[in-house]
């Protein structure tokens, strides 16, 4: 199954797809996060397949970021071992965790903007993982009974502000920067996560691929790790990581313009398209 969150004649919703048409399932639920909070993973899968009434397009929708109320959202660098080869850097023993705010992320189709501060914006393709129940000190081999579904990112970078210090929050967060999206697919459809291709394109034109099965942490090994320190709630998102193919690697680098377009896809889960603008300059900048 794919769930959407959406905007329709004013209104916030979400619902379940189905022939690229979507079924509402939100009336008395704010958000896909709440949902997963108030009926579990199977709840939400029954209503879905019970779920009756007029189907709106697609095409007729404003597409919002699948969970909109995120209580964290968490990314990993550096988990392919071949982006870790072009980057010059070891291959980690512990994952390398920052996070995200909400607010750095737009939907599909929304465009995602170049900041005025930087010229360096890179383009990050990644599988997200959406959380669907209350998770703490979860063992690797149980990981799949708290995952609600995967989902599309892009992870995109201000690599000059990301190598300000140590800490890469800085090149992370930059208002409406990165992509989430389209929907979230359920387990059983989009199927085992080793089988999954992460592919970026810029301009029509691949830049990156892997299979998600070469990830330095697996999916399991993540959640195992993350709820030894925090507890995640339904709804949290964990971003898996980039690929190889980043453009502060080549030479000459290549960084995202005005004008660009950037698409994520991972098989089996979707594809992610947004376009590139820059970003207004104030008055004074």
């Amino acid at each position: 199954m794919r769930f959407v969150s959406y905007r329709y004649q004013g209104r916030e919703a979400f619902g379940v797809v189905r022939d690229a048409q979507v079924l509402d399932l939100s009336p008395g639920i704010v958000s896909l996060a709440e949902a997963l909070a108030q009926w579990g993973i199977d709840g939400l899968t029954a209503r879905a397949r019970e779920a009756r009434g007029t189907p709106v397009p697609l095409t007729e929708i404003e597409w919002r970021p699948p969970i909109t109320d995120p209580d964290k959202i968490l990314c990993v660098g550096l988990n392919y071992h071949e982006h870790a080869k072009e980057a010059g850097m070891a291959v980690p023993t512990k994952p390398s965790l920052f996070v995200r705010f909400p607010g750095s992320q737009v939907a599909q189709g929304d465009p995602v903007v170049r900041p005025w501060a930087s010229e360096q914006f890179d383009y990050e393709a990644e599988l997200a993982v959406v959380i669907g129940r209350v998770a703490r000190h979860v063992r690797a081999q149980d990981a799949a009974t708290v995952i609600a579904g995967y989902s599309c990112f892009a992870e995109n970078s201000l690599r000059d502000y990301q190598k300000h210090a140590a800490q890469a929050t800085p090149g992370k967060n930059f208002h409406a920067s990165g992509a989430f999206g389209p929907w979230l697919t359920t387990p059983d459809e989009a199927g085992p996560v080793e089988k999954m291709e992460v592919i970026g394109r810029l301009n029509g034109r691949e830049m990156q691929r892997d299979s998600a099965g070469n990830m330095i942490f697996s999916v399991p090994e993540l959640i195992a790790y993350i709820t030894t320190f925090t507890t995640l709630l339904p709804g949290d998102v964990i971003v898996t990581g980039t690929p190889a193919g980043v453009g502060f690697t080549r030479k000459p680098p290549i960084y995202m313009v005005a004008g660009d377009v950037f698409e994520v896809e991972v098989t089996g889960v979707g594809m992610l398209r947004n376009p590139v603008v820059d970003e207004p300059k104030s008055q004074g900048a």
